[in-house]
């Protein structure tokens, strides 16, 4: 059966906005200070099972990307449609913001509350201060190994393709286990914008970094596997 394109986008949004409610939410209401709430380990968990459950909720009908740079590697891999990445896209942004609004109207009723949405960071933003390049090289690198686990995973030639999902979910996991005292772990524009746009200041000047490195990393993704892992026949735009 032939999946209407209103439904992909519905099931972008849905799938983008639970992955920012959850995973910055492990950040935000359930991670504390590493110290009480669940931690470092407990946040990683948090976005690499929201990846799982939307992978098993709505992978078959938009595939879950839930993240423009999976979109534009995919593209590039020539597995997708540029026209139909573009609505893709949207949807994910859409999605971030509705997640992190939501995030923000649950966390602000606490009284103590301190402002944070899990946003993205370098330098003095960033959890431990690791600087601009740092940031940069980590967010480039790990969107790569990210989207080489991707590709991978949702091979036609993968015969265990069916564990998608998890393979998948624990690699964000893994990420995020080593990332997060870098820059709180983007691999994901639309994570990243979501949060930024209701904190805005320095969370919004720094967030062209989680739009460019990771796009960086999925496009050098794409172009490894299809130049020297698997050669694929191009989708035409």
């Amino acid at each position: 059966m032939k999946i209407s394109g209103s439904s992909k986008f519905i099931a972008e949004i849905i799938g983008t906005m639970v992955l920012v409610l959850m995973g910055c939410g492990g950040a935000v209401i359930a991670g504390a200070d590493g110290t009480t709430g669940v931690g470092l380990l407990g946040i990683s968990f948090a976005f690499g099972l929201s990846v799982v459950a939307m992978a098993y909720a709505i992978g078959h009908i938009s595939g879950c990307h839930i993240n423009p740079a999976i979109s534009i590697a995919m593209v590039i891999a020539g597995r997708m449609k540029a026209s139909e990445a573009a609505a893709y896209i949207a949807a994910q942004i859409i999605g971030a913001l509705l997640g992190a609004g939501l995030l923000y109207l649950i966390a602000s009723g606490k009284a103590e509350y301190a402002g944070g949405l899990g946003q993205n960071g370098y330098g003095d933003f960033s959890p431990q201060k690791y600087n601009l390049t740092s940031g940069f090289v980590a967010e480039v690198i790990f969107t790569f190994i990210f989207l080489l686990v991707i590709l991978g995973s949702t091979s036609s030639k993968n015969i265990n393709g069916g564990f998608a999902g998890l393979s998948i979910g624990l690699s964000l996991v893994l990420i995020h286990i080593v990332g997060i005292p870098i820059t709180g772990v983007s691999v994901n524009p639309a994570r990243s914008i979501g949060p930024a746009v209701f904190i805005g200041g320095n969370a919004l000047q720094q967030v062209w970094l989680f739009i460019v490195a990771p796009i960086a990393g999925a496009i050098l993704a794409a172009l490894v596997w299809n130049t020297l892992i698997e050669k694929r026949e191009k989708i035409t735009n």
